[in-house]
């Protein structure tokens, strides 16, 4: 199999596992990953992460053209501010998960950490998630205000819309995007002025040896 036929299974295998645990429904959300030639795959615009057929799935050339398949999802320059500020990642998801999209409502929610330190698992895979304002869907602009953050955040989460995670490889943005949504579960089940969040040294050790995005 080819490297370009197998990541066509990857993707749809994991938007079909994502879809069916309800962490994007309906047609929201989408998925990347580049190819070692440098092109890349996107799931095509308006389709369902449930439904996906791998012959279908949007191939872009370096630049971000259509080259075949499906017409991609209009949350392109989104994907691309991160592959052209993060020279490490091999994959962009975006998704509409209801605790995380619930999380970037509320008033006290820290836009420069928005998860509190609960868990090393969510320091490890994500380091700090930077909250980003209301852009309507496809609107460039959030891309620019990802390349604002100038490769400093492998994560943010788009206020009253949902996460977009970043990884090395497809399998490893997608469990940093579980670990996302579950620790902003964990934030709602927790809200109280007495939770027992990871003290600053702890914070710190965990930093330090896995490497982690924290200034």
């Amino acid at each position: 199999m080819s490297e370009q036929a197998r990541l066509r299974e990857e993707i749809t295998r994991f938007a079909k596992s994502l879809f069916d645990r309800g962490l994007t429904p309906g047609s929201s959300g989408n998925i990347s990953a580049r190819l070692s030639d440098g092109t890349f795959l996107i799931t095509p615009t308006g389709s369902s992460m449930g439904f996906l057929d791998p012959a279908n799935i949007s191939h872009l050339d370096a630049d971000l053209g259509h080259l075949s398949g499906d017409k991609p999802t209009k949350e392109i320059p989104l994907h691309s501010a991160f592959y052209d500020t993060r020279q490490t990642t091999g994959a962009v998801v975006h998704l509409h998960s209801t605790h995380a999209v619930a999380l970037s409502m509320l008033a006290d929610t820290d836009p420069e950490n928005v998860l509190p330190p609960l868990t090393p698992y969510a320091i490890m895979r994500l380091g700090k998630v930077q909250l980003l304002p209301f852009f309507l869907p496809g609107d460039p602009a959030m891309g620019d205000a990802v390349r604002g953050l100038a490769g400093r955040r492998s994560a943010v989460l788009l206020a009253n819309h949902g996460p977009v995670v970043a990884g090395k490889d497809l399998e490893a943005a997608v469990y940093a995007m579980e670990e996302l949504e579950e620790t902003a579960k964990l934030a709602f089940m927790t809200r109280h002025p007495e939770r027992a969040c990871l003290k600053p040294g702890q914070i710190a050790d965990v930093v330090s040896r896995f490497d982690v995005d924290w200034e």
